[in-house]
């Protein structure tokens, strides 16, 4: 299981890498194990400004439909449109290719309640 120690987690298998005021964000590797081969990744919120733990789109495996939560609370920027085509990268490169959206963080605090990867490993058992 892949689970780097320079990024931040959420109790609902999102990553999230800081640079600044921007946080690039997707789902962890365990995530894109558990749902299976993605087929699609809708994101309808681009531009919109919400709050921490809001819908921010959704994700569909061959099985299930999984919404995909904001884990800071910003204004989405940017969409990564490959997925468009390639949903499959989520499963191939899900800290890499594979990432979902950008955010222009509006609360930095909250930053602060994110999980580090080791207590991510706890949370899965890892």
């Amino acid at each position: 299981m892949n689970i780097p120690s320079e990024l931040k987690y959420t109790k609902d298998h999102e990553w999230v890498k800081i640079d600044g005021d921007i946080a690039t964000v997707g789902i962890t590797d365990f995530a894109q194990s558990e749902l299976g081969d993605i087929v699609y990744v809708e994101v309808e919120t681009l531009d919109e400004t919400l709050d921490k733990e809001e819908v921010f789109g959704t994700v569909e495996a061959v099985k299930t439909v999984s919404d995909l939560f904001l884990p800071l609370s910003g204004e989405i920027v940017e969409f990564n449109e490959a997925l468009e085509d390639e949903p499959e990268k989520v499963n191939s490169d899900p800290y890499g290719d594979g990432w979902m959206v950008k955010i222009k963080i509006s609360e930095p605090s909250e930053v602060d309640d994110l999980m580090s990867a080791d207590d991510y490993k706890a949370l899965i058992g890892a």
